[in-house]
């Protein structure tokens, strides 16, 4: 069996989820969009607007600032009724739609017969389950209103819904879990979300093209082996709970495809120095020479899905804190890591304060053993971010044992004007008034290349 170091099995996974791709000198457009999804294959959806929501994170962290309006138009934009969409699980158009891929996602429409399995099981939640079974009427009701009013939120829909009168009539709450039932059997899908992030549901026929709704559904052990090999090459390297948790496959299905997989070579048993058991590397990974990025990521992003990896690969002990009552938070609220290179070296508490244009940042933390200039690339990092935000000042922080150097960080930063910053706003303990705002990244001219990060295969 071969082996691998953990830095090389620390390199792959960040290679194959696209950190160790350069970053666009030019206009973001379409392109970017789709080589990240080429990498990631989904990208996770969550409703938490403290500081950005998180379905937008992943391409900034891949890409640098770049206009959110792509990622709307990907997935809301007009369905392209005529024309070619080539279904190749493998080729991505970059167009996205909303269904259960990770958990809550936007997917790929190539993939959409690839879930269809997944439409045609049971909801996981009995409570919905029973209620589908128990009021066809109502699901037919709810058609018909979609299919004569167009895209509509729950609301609009639980508004038009009649008393109970006899055997008429339901209670709002079963309008939500019968939307839910039908979104899960792909009966109905998101058209747009509207500015309280609300689902507008609509009939597949608004959302996707034809040339999807019309492809064959594949047979299930096709779909689930699709759909691991999707898993193993975005994941580069991992064990089996985390390749079949990267869709959230079936037990038995992931395993006939998992035993498919290896017998065809496609997946590759790896020992990895240091670590109990088995490891699964992609037959098509890159082992990078390095990694050079410098990037916060979202608590949601593939690379910190599975906390056992990222604390195996990274010596990272990583969980989301926004369940826990603050007393008991130790690092803070809404806390990103902050990656450099190829390792996790800090991690931020941040807040987006909206209204006063004000990046917050309440604590910053260093990890064991992280490298010198770590505070200052950080601060760094926080400009460009508050910029990409729209945000014109960074708070300096207060608490963590990062605090102190990334205020000393942040206001030399604010000394070097650079088209990334935004104004630094000292902590109360400092003086100053900051610098200027200089707005957010210039693109590079067009033509201007920077040379890719070198890659060796395996």
């Amino acid at each position: 069996m071969d082996s691998l170091t953990v830095a090389q099995a620390r390199r792959i996974a960040l290679a194959a989820t696209g950190f160790a791709d350069p970053r666009p000198a030019g206009v973001i457009d379409a392109r970017h969009l789709r080589r990240v999804l080429e990498r990631v294959a989904l990208f996770q959806i969550d409703s938490v607007n403290v500081l950005q929501r998180a379905h937008y994170l992943p391409l900034y962290s891949r890409l640098g600032p770049y206009p959110t309006t792509l990622l709307d138009r990907a997935a809301y934009g007009p369905v392209r009724r005529t024309g070619g969409v080539e279904l190749d699980p493998l080729r991505f158009s970059g167009r996205l739609f909303e269904y259960w891929g990770h958990v809550a996602s936007y997917l790929p429409i190539e993939l959409h017969p690839l879930l269809r399995w997944r439409m045609h099981d049971q909801h996981p939640w009995p409570a919905i389950n029973r209620i589908g079974r128990e009021q066809p009427k109502l699901m037919s009701w709810i058609r018909d209103e979609l299919a004569a009013n167009g895209p509509m939120t729950a609301a609009e829909l639980e508004s038009d819904v009649p008393r109970r009168t006899g055997e008429w009539g339901w209670n709002w709450s079963d309008v939500k879990i019968l939307l839910e039932w039908l979104f899960w059997r792909g009966e109905v899908l998101v058209s747009r979300r509207n500015a309280g992030f609300a689902r507008l549901y609509a009939l597949p026929e608004f959302v996707l093209p034809p040339k999807v709704l019309d492809a064959p559904r594949p047979d299930d052990a096709a779909a689930m082996r699709a759909l691991l090999g999707l898993s193993a090459r975005s994941l580069g390297v991992a064990n089996e709970i985390e390749l079949r948790d990267y869709f959230r496959l079936p037990v038995a299905g992931f395993r006939t495809a998992f035993r498919e997989l290896v017998d065809a070579g496609e997946l590759r048993p790896v020992e990895i120095d240091g670590l109990r058991g088995t490891s699964y590397l992609h037959r098509d990974v890159k082992l990078p020479r390095r990694v050079s990025t410098a990037t916060l990521v979202s608590p949601f992003d593939p690379i910190v899905w599975h906390r056992n990896r990222t604390e195996r690969f990274f010596e990272f002990n990583y969980r989301i804190e926004i369940y826990v009552p603050a007393p008991k938070r130790i690092y803070g609220y809404y806390v990103l890591p902050f990656l450099l290179d190829d390792r996790l070296v800090a991690r931020v508490d941040l807040k987006a304060d909206r209204r006063n244009g004000v990046l917050e940042v309440p604590a910053a933390y260093v990890e064991p053993g992280a490298p010198g200039h770590t505070a200052e690339a950080l601060a760094t990092e926080l400009r460009r971010f508050a910029g990409w935000l729209g945000l014109t000042r960074v708070d300096a922080p207060t608490k963590g044992n990062l605090a102190s150097k990334l205020r000393g960080a942040l206001r030399d930063d604010a000394a070097t004007p650079t088209a990334a910053h935004a104004e630094i706003a000292p902590s109360d303990a400092e003086d100053g008034d900051g610098a200027p705002v200089d707005g957010p990244v210039a693109p590079a001219p067009r033509g201007t290349r920077r040379r890719p990060t070198a890659l060796a295969p395996l």
